[in-house]
């Protein structure tokens, strides 16, 4: 890595494409870039709309809405509105598409002569997605960005952001290496990318030949995600179409200057904007947000495993001095943003942090009644919730099942709630076990550089090095910033 030279330079008078711009990551991505670097030239950001009207609609309603701008709001007053409008363009397209959608001749050939660095933040990350949908944004979507990106006039870096987790289950110290094209996890034959698109197409059309209704063909793509995921040695359809995606972009990249970074488990904000903000229910919240409203009685978790989290700011921090730094560079650089290496967390506290926060802090229910939690029960293997599961619910179930029968079907509202409820719980854990009990740990030495290299910057330390984990105290962050953010921006 050359010398860092100055970021606020490096960010005055650019063009930035930012795809997915409605998501958590890039909403904190733009927040930031135009709090700190306000004499940037434009943001482009791709939006999934028709037409620009539409576009600019969900700019308003999902993006500058959101009180995550609040503090660029106060700074600029009234003025605030003019500022956006001069500084973001909301550009109608979608990524699964050629030219990433974008119809309008004028509009592409604008960004294709002004933009000179291009952030791809869009995927779906819903780990069991239609196999159809995953693979045309988080593999061939990547692509698109990446033809694009050739389009352009110049083209000083592409920034991929990915998941750490596209290693699957590997355990021990995991190092900051690119896949090659084909790659497996497990050794099996030799992946074929265009294959697994042409699968994907095949199985769409016979089901909807064989006249399959939405749900029935939603079922079985999903099925299809989990079990090529499955075949090749990744645990979910997120994780290996986000890997098939870097594999893509690495190996047509050509002389287009590329990075990835990988966050872990991407969580509330640190510091920026302001402490605790979250939208929606992240990963480990669902468990948060269950536990809170009485619903979630037990804990998941190894003491042998380290649990890698890592502020949303943090990660965009990484992200930004990674941009500067990679620009105009021929190698690829991965970097790994996660926080296992150097300050890591055990998946235990969590049960600590609930029970604590919750007896103090409880839930007002639709009832107008504080929710009382217990002190949760905590399992440390699959066989222990399953057995936890079998005398908790599963029993029970059947027992109301058969009382149901008995009584001409009079319980049968409430059967259908409950079995909904545990087919829920059952399918969730299953999803999410590979990184309850994860056991690996994410090196992290190209990240370890830039912070180093931010440190050595001197004046921009402030603004751009908060993003070593070393810096978090866990037990302060998680009872006074990330739980009450939770409550306050998740909880409905």
């Amino acid at each position: 890595m050359d010398e860092l030279g100055s970021i606020l330079e490096f960010l005055e008078n650019r063009s930035i494409l930012i795809t997915g711009s409605t998501g958590f990551l890039a909403k904190i991505f733009v927040e930031k870039v135009l709090r700190v670097q306000p004499k940037v030239k434009r943001l482009f950001l791709l939006i999934r709309a028709t037409d620009t009207q539409t576009a600019m609609q969900r700019l308003h309603e999902e993006v500058i809405g959101k009180e995550v701008f609040k503090i660029l709001r106060e700074k600029y007053g009234t003025s605030f509105e003019s500022f956006i409008s001069e500084k973001i363009i909301p550009v109608a397209g979608d990524i699964t598409d050629e030219n990433l959608g974008i119809l309008d001749p004028k509009m592409r050939e604008e960004m294709w002569k002004e933009v000179t660095v291009i952030v791809n933040l869009a995927a779906t990350t819903n780990f069991s997605a239609r196999y159809d949908v995953a693979l045309s944004i988080n593999t061939f979507g990547a692509k698109h960005v990446l033809d694009f990106a050739k389009k352009c006039v110049r083209t000083d870096i592409l920034m991929h952001v990915s998941t750490a987790y596209v290693c699957g289950e590997k355990s021990g110290i995991l190092v900051e290496k690119p896949f090659r094209i084909g790659e497996t996890l497990n050794g099996s034959s030799e992946l074929d990318i265009q294959q697994e698109l042409k699968l994907s197409n095949q199985t769409l059309e016979e089901l909807r030949s064989q006249r399959a209704t939405k749900d029935e063909e939603k079922v079985s793509m999903k099925e299809l995600g989990l079990q090529r995921a499955r075949m090749y040695g990744w645990p979910n359809t997120y994780v290996f179409t986000k890997a098939m995606g870097e594999m893509l972009i690495e190996h047509f990249k050509e002389n287009i200057p590329l990075a990835i970074v990988r966050p872990t488990i991407v969580i509330s904000t640190y510091k920026e904007p302001f402490p605790g903000w979250v939208e929606g229910i992240r990963t480990i919240d669902y468990l948060t947000v269950g536990y809170g409203k009485g619903k979630v009685r037990c804990f998941l978790g190894d003491p042998d495993c380290i649990l890698d989290v890592i502020p949303v700011d943090m990660a965009v921090n990484a992200t930004i001095v990674a941009i500067v730094a990679s620009a105009n560079q021929p190698s690829l650089l991965i970097y790994h943003v996660g926080s296992s290496m150097r300050n890591p967390i055990n998946p235990f506290m969590f049960k600590e942090y609930g029970f604590s926060y919750f007896s103090k802090h409880p839930w007002i229910g639709k009832d107008g009644k504080p929710v009382r939690v217990r002190e949760p029960v905590v399992l440390t293997s699959m066989d222990s919730f399953y057995q936890y599961m079998n005398i908790h619910y599963v029993l029970p179930f059947k027992a109301l099942e058969l009382l149901n029968i008995i009584c001409c079907r009079h319980f049968e509202g409430i059967c259908g709630k409950f079995g909904r409820n545990i087919k829920f719980a059952l399918d969730f854990v299953d999803l999410y076990k590979t990184y309850i009990f994860f056991k690996g740990r994410f090196d992290d030495l190209n990240t370890e550089r830039l912070r180093v290299a931010v440190r050595e910057a001197g004046a921009e330390a402030e603004e751009f090095n908060n993003f070593d984990p070393k810096c978090i105290d866990w037990d302060d962050y998680f009872m006074n910033i990330h739980i009450p953010g939770v409550v306050k921006f998740s909880f409905k």
